[in-house]
C-alpha cells in the first residue's frame, strides 16, 4: 500500500500465502489520500475505529495513534504490521471495544463497521471526549455506506455530509456540536428467549453491540438449541464462535457438571456470552476466551465442540474460516470426541467434513440448515 507516509507491506491474520484477499482496500487508500492532500493536522490524540487489518494505523505510526477494534483477529494482523513497518513497540496504542476510550479525540478516523449497531455504540462511546475542533473523517466503500450511517453520525456527533466516491470508496465528514443532546446508549440489549427451544427457554440473553441478531434470536441458532448433543457427566465442551453464548448457556444448563469454553474472536461476542452465562445464573465451570479458534487449547483435551460457522470475511464470502475452525476442533477433540456444525445447506459443509474428519452424520435438517456431526476417529 503506497501512502504519503511511505509504502506498507500489509497482511491478513492468520496469514495465508494462498488468501487472496488484501489486507486494504479503496476506502482506506481514500482516507489516507485525503489527510495528505489537505494537510490536516495530526497532532493531539489520533484515534482510528474499526482499522480492519491495521492499514490505518501503520501507515499513520509517527503520529501515535490509538486503535480501537472488536477483532482479536484484526489486532494480531495490526501488531504484525506494525512490525513488518519496523515501528517501535508502544508507538500505537491497542485498546478493544471493551476497553474505555480515550478521554480527549482530536482527529476520529472511523473505518464504518459491516454492524451499524457497533458503530452506534463506538460513536456513543467516544462522544464525550470529542470537542468542537475534533476532524471526524469515516470511510468506507460505497455499499457500506447507507442512509443510516449517515442519520447515526449526524444524530449522536453532529452535521455530516459525504465526498464524492472514488474507486468504488466514499469518506463521511462530519463537524462536531459537543452540546447537543445525545440519545443514550442502547448498548448492551438484553431479552428474554421463546419457550420451545430446551434447556435455555425463557431464559435472558444479553448482546453487546455487534454481536450477529443482537435483538432477536437467529433462526439458525434456534434450529441449532433443538438439536444439540446430550451432555452428561464431566465433560468438556466448546462453543466455538459463541457469539451471545446461547448456544454454550444452553449445554451449561443442561449438564451442570459440563465444563463449557466459550470462544470467538470478537471481543463484544465474549462479555456478550460471560454476561449472558452469569445473568442465568448457571451452575457449573465456565471459561471465556477471545482468540484465534482453538488455537492454544491443547491438542486431544475437549469431548464436544459445537460450531456455527461464518461464511463471510467482511463483504468477501469466504470458507476458509470454517476450514480453520473444523481443523481446529479436530487438532482439539479427544478420540471419539464430537463436532456438531450447523450451517446452510447449499454450504456443502458435509463433503469438507468427510474431507476432514472421514465421516459425517445428517443430525437433522430443514430446508434452509442442516445439523451435522462429525467423530474424531
Amino acid at each position: 500500500m503506497t501512502t504519503a507516509w511511505g509504502e506498507f507491506e500489509l497482511s491478513r491474520f492468520p496469514e495465508d500465502p494462498r488468501d487472496r484477499l488484501r489486507a486494504w482496500d479503496a476506502s482506506d487508500a481514500y482516507l489516507l489520500r485525503h489527510l495528505a492532500e489537505e494537510r490536516i493536522s495530526l497532532s493531539g490524540t489520533v484515534v482510528v475505529v474499526s482499522d480492519r487489518w491495521g492499514a490505518l494505523v501503520t501507515a499513520l505510526a509517527e503520529h501515535r495513534p490509538v486503535q480501537i477494534t472488536d477483532s482479536f483477529l484484526g489486532r494480531e494482523a495490526t501488531r504484525a504490521n506494525l512490525a513488518r513497518a519496523g515501528v517501535e513497540p508502544g508507538a500505537v496504542r491497542l485498546l478493544t471495544t471493551q476497553d474505555p476510550p480515550p478521554e480527549r479525540v482530536d482527529v476520529l478516523l472511523v473505518r464504518v463497521p459491516k454492524s451499524l449497531a457497533l458503530l452506534e455504540d463506538q460513536l456513543l462511546r467516544l462522544a464525550p471526549a470529542v470537542h468542537a475542533g475534533t476532524v471526524v473523517v469515516g470511510t468506507g466503500m460505497v455499499k457500506e455506506i447507507h442512509t443510516s450511517t449517515l442519520e447515526l453520525f449526524e444524530r449522536i456527533l453532529g452535521p455530516t455530509r459525504t465526498s464524492l466516491a472514488r474507486q468504488k470508496a466514499r469518506l463521511i465528514f462530519c463537524t462536531p456540536e459537543p452540546s447537543a443532546a445525545r440519545p443514550a446508549n442502547p448498548w448492551p440489549y438484553t431479552y428474554d428467549l421463546p419457550d420451545g427451544i430446551g434447556p435455555v427457554s425463557g431464559h435472558t440473553v444479553v448482546n453487546h453491540a455487534g454481536v450477529f441478531c443482537a435483538d432477536r434470536l437467529d433462526i439458525g441458532t434456534r434450529f441449532f438449541l433443538q438439536h444439540l448433543p446430550e451432555s452428561r457427566g464431566v465433560r468438556r465442551v466448546v462453543d466455538l464462535g459463541c457469539g451471545n453464548g446461547v448456544v454454550g448457556t444452553a449445554v451449561a444448563l443442561a449438564n451442570p457438571e459440563a465444563e463449557v469454553l466459550f470462544v470467538d474472536e470478537s471481543y463484544q461476542a465474549v462479555a456478550s456470552a460471560e454476561a449472558t452465562y452469569k445473568a442465568n445464573g448457571v451452575p457449573g465451570h465456565a471459561e471465556f476466551r477471545v482468540g484465534d479458534g482453538l488455537a492454544g487449547v491443547a491438542a486431544g483435551s475437549v469431548d464436544v465442540v459445537l460450531n456455527n460457522p461464518p461464511f463471510h470475511s467482511h463483504q468477501a464470502t469466504s470458507d476458509a474460516t470454517a476450514w480453520r475452525m473444523f481443523t481446529g476442533a479436530k487438532r482439539a477433540l479427544r478420540p471419539g470426541g464430537e463436532l456438531w456444525v450447523i450451517g446452510n445447506r447449499h454450504l456443502g459443509y458435509h463433503v469438507t467434513l468427510r474431507r476432514l474428519f472421514g465421516n459425517s452424520e445428517l443430525v437433522a435438517s430443514d430446508p434452509k440448515f442442516v445439523v451435522l456431526k462429525a467423530v474424531k476417529k
